[in-house]
């Protein structure tokens, strides 16, 4: 079986809405981000369509190398997959990407994780949301919580993903970039 590896990326931007959603989470990352290579070259997420403004949002390819990540914490996880359920993963991240104009951020749906009601909204997610309906529907990994009531953690505690870094994404960045 010829397997592939998918990099998970927890972030934290020091944003004033995502130090709202830490109030809430108290945990020290509380955005959940997919790539398929270790250079974390193309970042998929549901988040901010404009960075200074959160309420703008759906599908983005997130770069790393932006300013909005510039002092971004992160820690990456990684985790091995078949073949299969690799390509079944980009398939269904490259057809949101082509309907991104028909996604949006399921913001309502945050509130719901407060208490613990799943809320799916048609072609609406928020981070982990977006992250764990991959996973799941590409057969990759089943979770215990509806996709609508996962938090960037729960993909952690659910998937038992490997650990590979913990730090800046800038510095992270840099030493991969570096190694090649």
């Amino acid at each position: 079986m010829d397997e592939q590896t998918v990099y998970l990326i927890l972030s934290d931007t020091g944003t004033w809405f995502t130090r709202c959603i830490k109030l809430f989470t108290k945990k020290p990352h509380n955005h959940a981000s997919i790539s398929f290579d270790s250079q974390l070259v193309e970042v998929y997420s549901f988040g901010r369509k404009k960075p200074k403004n959160p309420f703008i949002g759906g599908f983005v390819k997130e770069n790393i190398r932006d300013e909005f990540f510039k002092n971004a914490c992160c820690a990456i996880y990684s985790i091995r997959v078949t073949k299969e359920q690799h390509d079944k993963m980009k398939d269904i991240i490259n057809q949101i990407e082509k309907e991104k104009h028909c996604y949006r951020y399921n913001l309502i749906g945050l509130f719901f994780i407060i208490f613990n009601i799943p809320f799916p909204r048609k072609n609406a997610f928020f981070c982990s949301q977006f992250v764990a309906s991959v996973l799941h529907e590409s057969g990759a990994l089943y979770g215990n919580k509806h996709p609508s009531l996962v938090t960037p953690y729960d993909l952690l505690d659910d998937y038992k993903m490997e650990h590979i870094y913990e730090g800046k994404l800038q510095h992270y960045y840099l030493k991969s970039a570096s190694s090649f």
